[in-house]
């Protein structure tokens, strides 16, 4: 079995093995008390299936390069609750963030991971107090996603991307998270009616609060994209920067998409600012995003102040 002749072994809790990684400073003599004004309390959103397991490593990467920092990995719509409609999950991250918002004065970081990313973003859409420092996307469809992958076969499992749109664009479909950021580049109109999240988040669609959410979102002090080519999940893998396919599935990066050249949402704003902060990676599969040390130290550390 995959236990490699550890069958015998009694192998202690697991609540044991997660407080391994903080024992050895518990050994230690105390060192001086660090001066108060310290890093920015930073937020952890999980993606698709994911729990906050996930990002042990991303906790110790943090612990190490900016120590005292409170990271809170919020354990909300875990596993197949992912599946929520994202507006259910907007409402339940945002209730758990706003403490933590009023509590840091100096703003905070959000780092949110896959699908997750899409929920942040929406979160500052819709938050007028909001004060995130770096908003930071890691490999998030934040253009939506148009792919076969290994979720989708196992979602639905009879739906090819080209077909997919047939049970996306149902008001029963926009109740799986995944539709609704599913983007269908040969069906726009169906898209721009149907979808209940992105189309609206971005601004293609009108609606009464876009001029207000696109004020909130501007609050943001950074926004930093990370992906890569190698992901093999975002499809196609430029949505993680505003990239995306056009009706013959070429894709056109962020300043060639009417989102950004229309300025809908605030894009474009950020952009002349100087906010937004382009890190592509080659070589980084999807899994692997919030355990790569120099993705960590390259690509995040930065931002964190």
């Amino acid at each position: 079995g995959s236990m490699l002749g550890l069958r015998g072994l009694r192998l202690p809790p697991a609540g044991i093995l997660l407080l391994l990684p903080f024992l050895p400073p518990l050994l230690l003599p105390a060192a001086p008390a660090p001066h108060r004004a310290s890093y920015k309390p930073v937020i952890v959103v999980h993606g698709l299936f994911d729990s906050s397991y996930s990002f042990r490593h991303l906790l110790e990467y943090i612990n190490e390069t900016h120590p005292g920092t409170v990271v809170t990995v919020l354990d909300l719509f875990d596993g197949r609750e992912s599946l929520r409609p994202l507006w259910e999950q907007v409402q339940g991250f945002g209730e758990a963030v706003a403490p933590i918002m009023a509590e840091a004065p100096e703003g905070v970081h959000l780092i949110c991971y896959s699908q997750g990313g899409l929920v942040c973003r929406a979160l500052l859409s819709v938050m007028e107090e909001h004060n995130v420092d770096s908003f930071i996307s890691l490999s998030s469809p934040q253009m939506g996603q148009y792919g076969d992958t290994d979720y989708l076969k196992w979602l639905f499992p009879t739906s090819m991307r080209s077909n997919l749109y047939r049970i996306c664009y149902s008001p029963w479909g926009q109740e799986f998270s995944i539709c609704n950021y599913w983007h269908d580049p040969h069906h726009d109109d169906l898209y721009l009616n149907a979808s209940s999240f992105l189309a609206l988040i971005n601004g293609e669609r009108d609606h009464p609060n876009a001029t207000a959410w696109r004020k909130n979102f501007l609050r943001v002090g950074r926004l930093v994209l990370i992906g890569g080519p190698d992901d093999g999940v975002i499809t196609p893998w430029q949505s993680s920067f505003f990239g995306f396919y056009d009706a013959n599935e070429t894709v056109l990066e962020m300043e060639e998409q009417p989102v950004y050249l229309r300025d809908s949402f605030g894009l474009k704003t950020l952009l002349a600012r100087g906010a937004i902060v382009r890190c592509p990676m080659a070589g980084i599969a999807h899994t692997a995003w919030h355990s790569n040390r120099t993705l960590y130290e390259t690509c995040i550390e930065p931002w964190l102040s």
